[in-house]
């Protein structure tokens, strides 16, 4: 897979992934993120682009920021593409907005092609690497190591599977999204940490809000928070219905509970 290339020691980073097109969400990051101390880098871990209304808002904002990097997530090879997921017979019943979800990749790629930045989504790697300033070798994917969809990292793993990881990564600290559920575990051997999502985390009961993850590695050992930030949910909905964007319904129920999560 291909991976970007190592930059010096960072004391400060900010992580952030699957933002799903959801400027919104996105700007409510970025707000909470400016009222902390200045980060060094800001990494987005992919599934940046597909199913909400603005994937060229997004794309835009975060090349706003000073210092950004990237990789591609799922979505993004589906939009590029032109692959879909594929649910399982049962999956597909229980839900009868996927077809609006699989056709939202297309109206995304049409999206991104009117404003010169479908190319650009070729240029992204599957891995990001950096060393913190504790020494601590970190490694940003969006699955993990060795995909960028399937199980990703989640609350089942074992040490001994998370240890797996981190070797498979070559990592002390690993960073993934994917599933929208936030998660840090630790272990002798190191860290690895699921952001959750800008745009959806799936943590039904307590309300729709933005999750994204800050490392802070100016003491002997890097510290690591989720923070998590509300976001007007209304007005995502209002400019998909706007837009008459065709995953309009399958949001709808992800919003409000109704099946996991807005996609991976």
């Amino acid at each position: 897979m291909c991976e970007a290339p190592v930059v010096g020691a960072i004391r400060r980073l900010a992580l952030l992934s699957d933002v799903h097109a959801n400027l919104v969400a996105l700007d409510a990051v970025l707000a909470d993120l400016a009222t902390l101390a200045p980060v060094d880098e800001v990494w987005a871990l992919g599934d940046l682009v597909a199913i909400g209304p603005d994937p060229v808002g997004v794309l835009e904002r975060l090349h706003e920021l000073p210092s950004c990097r990237f990789l591609a997530g799922n979505s993004e090879r589906y939009v590029r593409t032109g692959e879909r997921p594929l649910p399982d017979p049962a999956t597909a019943a229980a839900r009868p907005h996927l077809p609006g979800l699989i056709a939202g990749f297309s109206w995304t790629a049409g999206r991104l092609h009117e404003a010169g930045w479908f190319d650009w989504l070729t240029s992204l790697p599957a891995t990001l690497r950096a060393e913190l300033a504790t020494g601590e070798r970190i490694v940003g994917v969006h699955a993990t190591p060795d995909r960028d969809d399937g199980s990703g990292i989640h609350g089942r793993l074992s040490d001994a599977e998370i240890e797996e990881l981190l070797d498979l990564a070559d990592a002390d600290v690993l960073c993934g999204g994917h599933t929208h559920l936030p998660l840090h575990r630790r272990i002798g051997r190191g860290d690895v940490v699921n952001l959750g999502s800008v745009s959806n985390p799936s943590r039904h009961g307590v309300g729709c809000t933005a999750s994204y993850v800050v490392i802070d590695a100016t003491g002997a050992a890097a510290d690591i928070s989720h923070r998590s930030v509300a976001y007007d949910v209304e007005e995502v909905l209002r400019q998909l219905h706007a837009l008459r964007h065709p995953a309009v319904g399958f949001i709808e129920d992800s919003y409000f509970g109704r099946h996991v999560q807005m996609g991976r």
